[in-house]
């Protein structure tokens, strides 16, 4: 990988961006957690999370990965100082990219088992506890969801990742703006938007403080990486802080318009918010049964969540290529082959993790898929971010806010002022070992 491939566009840069924030964060997980966090309150602190902490640790991921121009594998060896170990993240951001998609991949494959369904009009019995409990289900559609995105990469990054990822983003804003106003119109939605949109302050708790981090980090894909390698695949062009706002900006509109299709949705036919990760699969499917034309509507429904869901696997599974070519040297088609293989072996804990394999890491009810998401959501993604900020920041140990601002600040757009540095190097952190200690304590180990 000697002459780095570069994507095409600033567009393309922007929705390959865009598509790895955007994805199961903002349309599977940021609805269920809004639903058991009580609403607006929830919503409202997500959003000055990221702002105060996500805009700032996307901005420093891209700037060391485009300085770099190298994977997180390799791109603290081209910018620490001499003796010092930031590198030992780059294996950890590689392992998240591992964990995130060990459990990622699967859920993707039920976002299009459910899409079939309605599309063959085989939705009236449809259980999201019958359909995890089913092997052969599960595993053939973590197949799909693998062959299909190592297919895409096996070619270069334009014709490949860049080309795709521009269709399934146009599509997917087309659907969710379509979908958010038929549920608008529902008889009875204005509860539900109430209820999302209207925050509640007796609703906030230590545990909603944390969550609300926590799912910012998640839905941008910030702490392992995966921003770092599309900064190393752009050039100067452009200021890091200025496409970063664009990216946060579209990543935040798809999670809150999605909000807008499901709450009002559930409080028109009387459905439960509160129904956790099966909110999506149990309780938008009844709702789809019971409205008219529902069939259609839920085939339009879950083929947008097949998009969001695909637009982040694509995107974090070149993270994974780009670490292993570099370390290995091989070609795209062989790196796709083998990396491929090697997701779906790590991913049957997860597909198989409701029947034949069963887990309970947490208690009774949790499975394989709460271990991987506890690693990556509350360990790697706050501790990655952290360590960032620290490299960025430190001059004696680390990059340097200096030489950050330097490369955040090339081109045009954007800039990261001198005034800001209290709030990347101190704010950033602080906030996040705080709130990350205190997840640990109150985490419910079963």
């Amino acid at each position: 990988m000697d002459n780095r491939e570069k994507l095409g566009s600033r567009l393309g840069f922007i929705l390959l961006s865009a598509g790895c924030a955007i994805g199961c964060g903002n349309v599977w997980k940021f609805p269920w957690m809004v639903g058991q966090n009580g609403g607006g309150m929830f919503v409202l602190l997500y959003l000055v999370f990221l702002i105060f902490l996500g805009l700032p640790v996307m901005t420093m991921e891209f700037s060391i990965g485009r300085a770099a121009q190298a994977s997180p594998l390799k791109m603290y060896q081209k910018l620490e100082k001499p003796g010092t170990k930031w590198h030992i993240h780059g294996g950890f951001a590689l392992f998240g990219n591992v964990c995130l998609m060990a459990f990622y991949s699967v859920v993707t494959g039920w976002m299009m088992y459910y899409f079939l369904k309605f599309l063959l009009g085989q939705h009236s019995d449809l259980t999201f506890g019958a359909m995890i409990g089913d092997p052969l289900v599960n595993v053939a559609f973590l197949a799909v969801t693998v062959v299909f995105c190592f297919g895409v990469l096996c070619f270069n990054i334009q014709g490949g990742l860049e080309r795709i990822t521009k269709v399934m983003m146009v599509a997917l804003l087309a659907l969710m703006v379509f979908l958010a106003v038929r549920s608008l119109c529902l008889p009875g939605a204005g509860e539900g938007v109430k209820f999302y949109l209207k925050p509640d302050i007796t609703k906030i708790t230590g545990s909603t403080v944390v969550a609300a981090m926590n799912q910012a980090f998640f839905t941008l894909s910030l702490g392992i990486g995966s921003m770092a390698i599309f900064g190393s695949y752009i050039g100067k062009e452009r200021s890091l802080l200025g496409e970063s706002a664009t990216i946060i900006t579209l990543d935040t509109f798809v999670a809150l318009v999605a909000g807008l299709i499901i709450f009002p949705s559930c409080a028109a036919y009387g459905e439960d918010v509160g129904a956790g990760p099966a909110l999506l699969f149990n309780t938008m499917a009844t709702v789809f049964v019971k409205m008219p034309g529902g069939r259609w509507w839920g085939t339009l429904f879950f083929l947008f969540m097949t998009f969001a869901a695909l637009s982040t696997a694509l995107a974090v599974y070149e993270n994974i290529l780009a670490c292993v070519r570099e370390a290995t040297g091989w070609s795209r088609k062989k790196g796709s082959i083998l990396c491929g293989t090697g997701m779906f072996l790590i991913a049957l804990t997860t597909a198989l993790g409701y029947s034949v394999w069963p887990f309970h890491p947490f208690g009774p009810d949790t499975a394989w898929l709460d271990l991987w998401d506890f690693i990556v959501s509350s360990n790697l993604l706050p501790i990655g971010s952290l360590m960032f900020a620290l490299f960025c920041c430190n001059k004696r140990y680390g990059w340097g806010f200096e030489n950050f601002m330097e490369e955040a600040n090339a081109g045009t757009g954007l800039k990261v002022k001198t005034w800001m540095k209290p709030i990347f190097a101190y704010v950033v952190p602080l906030a996040i070992i705080f709130l990350y200690v205190y997840g640990i304590a109150t985490f419910n180990w079963g």
